[in-house]
């Protein structure tokens, strides 16, 4: 490493110059005003300690500063020092500043550790040059270093020279507002003379705020004090009495200063201290450091603001119910690109990230049905996406011509087309999507360079991952119209009680998977599997098992431990309910035999299509979330690869597989997603319906926010007094209310007691076998809850949109699954 560089070398970088170094040679060379010199590098500095450097002491300053006054800086090195001082012409005034290799970085600034000496000329370089030596180990610093955890051995301190600007103005310049954290604003601080009264604190300069290219605010300050030049280095004197109340800078001046600024915080890419000096109308810049301290500036994920549409949480909404990380967010994309191909070709997003939570917009569906006439195909809409409250206005799409018609005909029938395609495969898929995932994850686990596992997601696991959802779409798309119809001609026939009964029985032909993780942990308990059996069957499936960043419950061995003991407490298992079903749905199929003879075998064969429908819809959803096993495992194992731990999961999938070819550019955003995401999830969960503009953080802080709706035009629809919803599963109880919000929260519900929740998935399975009822505020006749509890012969009401904020956590209420209806008894 060279002695001293110019002060616009290439070479001039943090190791060899120090921080401050390092930024005002990048400055320089893309073109700012930065006053000329060179650089004294480490080198020099490592040179002149080797000779003392065991008997430096950092519990005693003082006597390091001795050791370094009383050592003479080595011939060679001060020769190079003097010659690039002459070089910059006879017996010129310099700036001598200290630059550490552990300063001016975004996390630590470092800033006024080190000393600086002003206005020093000839021979008196050289003990300037030391003095900034000895200031790596002052009490300052040493105390700093410390406290931030920077070991004394790794620093070394550079020293800049720099040509003297006589300053008539000097002043700091915040690219951001450094009090209130605001982005938009840029604050001016400015004193007359030197900037060393600024910088110091020696004096209260004029303060100026700049924003959108204008001067919003400014305060002239009572400037008693500047820092002056002599002949013999500086010294502070009065302002005279003419400038102490004069405003340093007009406010042309102040926006030219923060574009300047700005300048410097696009070189950069981070909020930046600029300080600067004036001298006859030409401003100089003398140092620029990141800002730090600051709180992260937020993003917004908020698709709401796309427009005015209705945004329902129910359905997939249920299943992915946490705030979702970034890379999450991103395989939720790709799955919904896949698994809903081709519902709208509106120019309009149906998936949507509200405050970091999934949403799907119902406009698009509501105005074809709206311009088709087909108002009878509302209710299948309500059966999968929830129940509108009646004189809700739904904000309509603009359709598009016929040209987009016909083009969206064509686009229907390759859809339809591929949903046949798959269904034909979908067997073969579901027998082997199991093995393939596992040996995915164990691919996953032997790459050991980035740049193979990026080749590798992109050879093997997106595929898959894309035909899983593929699959998913064929399952849903082969009989919705079949699920609603039948359900609704049994219930006509034979009513509520006996019509739910007849209908359940999917695990009669094969498991209903939505049954499999209760059962396996039944199982478990018992003792008639292994954990690493339940690990390999179920393992996958929870109550985050879409959030990339939670651990599945076959990472989670306390997860498994907490519901076997939640078994122990049951009263009635999985089992015996599914047994005691059986025997209802046999007296239900005699009744309607006795009453339809005629009618059982056509009968039998439609709820045999219900069943196969359901079931294939649950098993390749379930085989969905089993690639999102290896997904995190993909992520995690990048975590490692690139040292970079859990912040890739505030990356987007493409950042990700930059960052795994050796492009870390996207690193520097994950400290303000990780903030935006922390905000989110600090909030309540959000209304199941929103209408337009959302503002998450407005809505929480509202006292009297409403959990079922948001409507960005005004409360529209009034609220409900009752709890109604959908009949999810026919029965009658009366019983304790447990309210729950999270399924962590599991412990809480007594067998025999009444689960009332905001939405249930999978992960909340194990809990209901001790409940007597189960009442929501999300869902749908098709959706987890009112499926499951069917199976189980729970009675159930889902979609009320209100029962956790109406019902009291421990009141006494009956339950009516049958009509949908929960009354609060006490």
């Amino acid at each position: 490493m060279k002695l001293v560089l110019p002060l616009d070398d290439a070479a001039a970088d943090l190791p060899s110059v120090g921080g401050k170094g390092a930024a005002l040679a990048r400055l320089l060379r893309d073109g700012l005003p930065v006053p000329g010199g060179f650089h004294i590098t480490t080198e020099a500095y490592r040179i002149f300690v080797s000779a003392f450097r065991d008997q430096i002491d950092t519990a005693d300053p003082d006597r390091t500063a001795a050791l370094f006054a009383r050592h003479e800086i080595p011939a060679s090195v001060a020769e190079e020092i003097m010659q690039a001082y002459r070089a910059l012409g006879p017996d010129v005034p310099v700036a001598v500043r200290s630059s550490a290799t552990a300063e001016d970085l975004p996390e630590m600034s470092f800033a006024g550790q080190q000393d600086s000496v002003l206005n020093v000329r000839g021979a008196a370089l050289l003990d300037a040059v030391r003095t900034c030596w000895a200031s790596l180990w002052n009490a300052r610093a040493i105390a700093y270093r410390e406290r931030n955890g920077v070991s004394h051995d790794a620093v070394a301190l550079a020293v800049v020279v720099q040509r003297l600007v006589e300053a008539e103005a000097a002043g700091v310049v915040f690219t951001v507002n450094p009090v209130t954290g605001a982005r938009g604003e840029t604050v001016i601080n400015a004193s007359w003379g030197l900037g060393a009264a600024v910088v110091g604190g020696q004096v209260t300069p004029d303060t100026i705020v700049v924003s959108g290219g204008a001067v919003t605010q400014a305060v002239t300050a009572d400037k008693a004090v500047m820092t002056v030049c002599t002949r013999d280095g500086t010294e502070e004197r009065p302002v005279p009495d003419e400038l102490r109340r004069r405003p340093v800078l007009d406010d042309s001046q102040a926006v030219e200063l923060a574009a300047l600024g700005a300048r410097v915080q696009e070189l950069f890419g981070a909020p930046m201290d600029v300080e600067w000096v004036r001298r006859h109308g030409v401003v100089a810049i003398v140092q620029a450091r990141p800002v730090t301290g600051l709180t992260p500036e937020l993003e917004e994920w908020n698709d709401s603001l796309k427009g005015d549409y209705l945004w329902t949480a129910c359905n997939f909404g249920e299943a992915i119910p946490d705030v979702m990380t970034p890379i999450t967010w991103s395989f939720v994309r790709l799955f919904i690109r896949e698994a809903m191909a081709g519902a709208s070709r509106l120019g309009v997003d149906l998936a949507g990230n509200i405050g970091g939570r999934f949403y799907l917009n119902l406009s698009p569906i509501y105005s074809v049905v709206a311009a088709l006439g087909a108002r009878s195909w509302l209710g299948a809409v309500e059966n999968v996406y929830g129940r509108i409250p009646p004189g809700l206005d739904v904000p309509r799409v603009k359709l598009l011509g016929w040209r987009t018609a016909v083009s969206g005909a064509r686009r229907a029938v390759h859809v339809r087309l591929r949903v046949w395609k798959h269904l034909r495969g979908m067997r073969a898929f579901l027998e082997t999507a199991a093995q393939r995932c596992e040996e995915l994850r164990e691919r996953v686990a032997a790459v050991r360079l980035g740049p193979e596992l990026a080749d590798l997601y992109e050879r093997e696991i997106e595929p898959h991952l894309v035909t899983a959802s593929r699959m998913l779409q064929a399952a849903n798309r082969q009989g919705g119209m079949t699920l609603i119809r039948t359900r609704g001609t049994l219930r006509q026939a034979v009513g509520d009680v006996d019509a739910e009964a007849m209908l359940t029985g999917g695990t009669a032909d094969g498991e209903l998977v939505s049954l499999g993780l209760v059962i396996g942990l039944t199982q478990l308990a018992r003792g008639e599997i292994t954990r690493a059996e339940f690990v390999r069957r179920y393992g996958h499936r929870g109550p985050h098992e879409f959030e990339i960043s939670i651990p599945r419950p076959g990472e989670d061995p306390d997860w498994i431990d907490a519901q076997l003991a939640g078994l122990r407490g049951q009263q009635i298992g999985a089992e015996a309910l599914l047994a005691s079903q059986e025997k209802a749905r046999a007296q239900a199929w005699a009744r309607f035999a006795a009453r339809y003879p005629r009618r059982v075998a056509r009968m039998r064969e439609r709820v045999r299509r219900w069943n196969r429908v359901v079931r294939d819809r649950e098993a390749t959803r379930s085989e969905t979330v089993r690639t999102f096993w290896v997904l995190r495992a993909f992520v995690l194992r990048a975590g490692e690869l690139t040292g970079c731990g859990d912040d890739v999961f505030y990356l987007h999938l493409t950042e990700l597989l930059d960052l795994l070819r050796g492009d870390a550019a996207a690193l520097a955003r994950v400290p303000n997603r990780r903030a935006t995401y922390e905000r989110y999830a600090a909030l309540p969960p959000y209304p199941a319906l929103i209408v337009g503009r959302f503002d998450p953080v407005r809505w929480a802080a509202d006292p009297h926010r409403r959990t079922d709706l948001y409507d960005a035009r005004g409360a529209t629809v009034p609220v409900s007094d009752t709890v109604t919803g959908f009949p999810g599963a026919s029965g009658v109880v009366e019983g304790i209310a447990r309210v729950i919000t999270t399924p962590e929260q599991g412990d809480r519900l007594q067998p025999g007691e009444i689960l009332v929740t905001p939405l249930t998935n999978v992960g909340w399975t194990p809990m209901f076998p001790r409940a007597a009822a189960i009442v929501t505020d999300m869902g749908a006749p098709l959706s987890h809850a009112a499926i499951v509890a069917r199976e189980l012969g729970i009675p159930a009401v889902v979609g009320t949109g209100n029962a956790t904020t109406r019902l009291r956590d421990g009141a006494r209420v009956r339950v009516d699954g049958g009509r949908g209806t929960v009354e609060l008894l006490t």
